[in-house]
């Protein structure tokens, strides 16, 4: 099946010390990302949404600077798995914080995703007041 890379970046008047846990932790991404969250063991996570579960491997994990989860799918290779890879940067010129989304996956309507993850960034920045 053919995937799609989707890429954005929202702005948030938040230090990458205060939004990495809102993107990083079950409590901080239940908040904002998922209906709920539960680590298990091996860095899985179980992302709940409509009642479904989703479940992810953290791949990557830099403090205070970029998460990612790779979702585990039936029947999909390894190499081209769905993921969703969140990176917090700090522009050296404004100081302003920004959070750059990645979402791979098949979901190839543009509009749709940008949709998605505006009304996500809309919760996240309600909750850091930003």
């Amino acid at each position: 099946m053919e995937k799609h890379k989707f890429t954005t970046e929202f702005e948030l008047r938040s230090s990458p010390k205060v939004l990495f846990p809102y993107i990083s932790t079950a409590s901080g991404l239940e908040q904002w990302f998922a209906e709920k969250v539960t680590i298990m063991p091996d860095h899985r996570f179980d992302f709940q949404w409509d009642g479904s579960s989703h479940f992810a491997r953290q791949t990557s994990h830099r403090l205070n600077k970029a998460v990612r989860y790779e979702f585990e799918d039936d029947g999909e290779s390894s190499e081209d798995t769905n993921y969703v890879e969140m990176k917090l940067e700090v522009s050296d010129l404004t100081q302003a914080t920004y959070l750059r989304i990645i979402d791979y996956s098949q979901t190839m309507d543009e509009d749709e995703l940008s949709s998605l993850w505006n009304g996500l960034m809309d919760s996240l920045k309600e909750i850091v007041g930003s």
